[in-house]
């Protein structure tokens, strides 16, 4: 099963008082009708999602199955594995800094403004900053920083 974001769904991310919890979030972000449902909750699982948050985001009408049949895009397309590791990368540095607070200068903002893997690669000394060493240690593998 393949599940993309509703228009809702885009809309609830750009809120940032949506109700949602951090985890919830995280597996919104990746639903995007590009990988299936058993590789997002395997991407997700040790932020802690499990099916009832996604299931959850069915029933407020934020996901959607797509339609058998709706082409979906492969890592062999351009970019395909960058964009699938930005997506990992940028679910785990929101799941990371969501709860920093304010001390942190807004870091919680600028992950998620990031667009792209550079982004994320620029914000790592602070989200290591921020979370330690050891927190840090998946989201520096993602992002291939030694």
């Amino acid at each position: 099963m393949t599940l993309a974001k509703t228009d809702a769904g885009l809309r609830m991310l750009k809120d940032r008082s949506s109700g949602l919890s951090p985890r919830q979030r995280a597996v919104l972000i990746l639903l995007d009708g590009q990988r299936s449902l058993a590789e997002v909750l395997a991407a997700t699982s040790a932020g802690g999602v499990t099916l009832d948050d996604v299931e959850r985001l069915v029933q407020l009408g934020l996901v959607a199955e797509l339609p058998a049949g709706t082409p979906s895009f492969s890592d062999s397309a351009p970019g395909g594995l960058d964009r699938d590791r930005y997506l990992q990368a940028y679910a785990l540095a929101t799941q990371l800094t969501a709860e920093l607070g304010g001390k942190w200068g807004n870091l919680d903002l600028a992950v998620e403004s990031a667009e792209n893997l550079e982004d994320l690669e620029a914000l790592a000394p602070r989200i290591r900053a921020a979370v330690g060493p050891l927190k840090f240690g998946p989201l520096a593998a993602l992002l291939r920083i030694r």
